[in-house]
């Protein structure tokens, strides 16, 4: 890695010295490093595991086939069932029957009771209907059972499953949002490096393994010198 430092960085790293000091040297050269590459580290405390950023969370648990599914419902369209103001939906799979948390006293208890009497649930567990049912708070996907126009019978759409919270979304794109939203948490380079709680993502970890290097290290000190401003600080980690 080349340790030249531009202006910009130069500022910050006058700014971070000045607003932390006394600040060791690693974690003065980690937070060069950050800067260096726009890294934005998070944690997905679930997997106890760090990644180097939350796109890079995204492509390797969609890779494993650990964030989303598609699923194939029904939506049976009523004005009744949902409105602008409904926020959670319950879903039957079998013929597009919704229960809104706004339009019914207990959705839950009536999506039970509906599934259990569902003349198109065939699937059977010991011989009982199975209680099977879809869960959304995705605004697109409610929006989507309320009635436009009007339709004779359902219609079957494409839609995908959060693999993390079973909840139903209209897009991918949507389930992305909510797991980078509610599932994974900023941490700087320094708090990767001084943490021993979670695993880092082998990528990742040869990525800080490589760049921790002395010879890094040095060179990022003798280009520091170059700034009269920064002196002080060397000194002070050469003592």
């Amino acid at each position: 890695m080349s340790a030249v430092i531009t202006e910009e960085i130069r500022q910050d790293l006058k700014r971070f010295l000045d607003e932390n000091s006394p600040v060791e040297l690693i974690n003065t050269y980690l937070y060069f490093v950050e800067l260096k590459f726009n890294l934005h580290p998070v944690v997905f405390p679930k997997e106890k595991k760090i990644y180097q950023s939350a796109e890079d969370a995204v492509r390797i648990l969609e890779s494993e086939g650990n964030l989303w599914h598609e699923a194939e419902i029904k939506i049976g369209f009523s004005n009744l069932s949902v409105n602008e103001q409904t926020k959670k939906i319950y879903i039957c799979p079998f013929t597009g029957k919704v229960f809104g948390d706004n339009t019914h006293p207990n959705p839950q208890d009536a999506i039970y009771d509906w599934i259990s009497k569902c003349p198109e649930n065939k699937e059977r567990i010991g011989g009982l209907p199975v209680k099977r049912f879809y869960i959304s708070e995705d605004h697109e996907m409610i929006m989507s059972y309320m009635a436009k126009v009007k339709h004779k019978e359902p219609i079957t759409k494409v839609v995908y499953s959060s693999v993390l919270n079973g909840k139903l979304f209209i897009s991918k794109q949507a389930v992305i949002d909510d797991f980078k939203a509610n599932y994974l948490k900023p941490l700087t380079l320094m708090e990767v490096q001084s943490q021993n709680r979670f695993q880092i993502e082998e990528h990742f970890l040869a990525f800080i393994q490589k760049h921790l290097a002395e010879d890094k290290i040095g060179a990022f000190v003798e280009n520091l010198s170059n700034f009269e401003e920064f002196v002080p600080f060397i000194e002070q980690w050469l003592e």
